[in-house]
């Protein structure tokens, strides 16, 4: 089964294009233009065994917040589309990881149900061009177009640049472990027989 999507999405501030495979190794390449963002990217594709081509054109005059939604936005739908009708996924995943100091927890239904909690005392400032209180618009604004149920929490740390990093590789690896495929499970794994709407 190959589960894959391209998106292209154009607006007056954005020009994002995304591809990704859900059986990958993390292979491809990702330029946004905000070099901190890319790492990210590199972690979600590398920890979710995705593989991820990623290339953002954006107005970084005015900041990192347009690139880093518009790109969380397409990043939603590819993975929407990759995912299809949901059927014989394992739709959910948890990982807590470690980052020196830092500490994150990721738990991700797929349940066609967009919701976001996003815990965590970030210290405010920017790294790599990338505004630290970013982070939970990029996850709202993936799990938004995803239509994942998201609950990620930094749970300790000082260092910023660690506990980001500690919330993007928990979100990978929990991400990996919804959307594996179950071989247990024949069809949608919900009584409601869809999980996507």
């Amino acid at each position: 089964m190959s589960r894959n999507a391209k998106i292209e999405r154009r607006t007056g501030e954005t020009d994002v294009r995304l591809e990704l495979a859900l059986e990958g190794t993390g292979a491809g390449t990702r330029s946004t233009g905000v070099g901190f963002l890319d790492h990210m990217l590199d972690l979600v594709a590398r920890h979710g065994h995705i593989d991820l081509e990623v290339q953002v054109n954006g107005d970084l005059q005015t900041g990192a917040h347009h690139t880093a939604e518009d790109t969380a936005i397409v990043l939603g739908q590819a993975l929407d589309q990759a995912l299809g009708d949901r059927a014989g996924i394992v739709r959910y995943g948890s990982a807590t990881v470690p980052m020196d100091e830092a500490r994150a927890s990721c738990a991700i239904d797929i349940s066609g149900r967009p919701f976001t909690l996003f815990e965590a005392d970030l210290p405010p400032g920017a790294t790599g061009g990338f505004e630290h209180e970013l982070t939970e618009e990029f996850f709202r604004a993936l799990a938004n177009s995803a239509k994942l149920t998201l609950h990620l929490s930094v749970e300790a740390g000082t260092n910023a640049h660690h506990m980001i990093e500690a919330a993007f590789k928990a979100f990978a690896r929990a991400l990996r472990e919804a959307t594996a495929i179950d071989p247990g499970e024949s069809g949608v794994p919900s009584t409601k027989g869809t999980l996507t709407a």
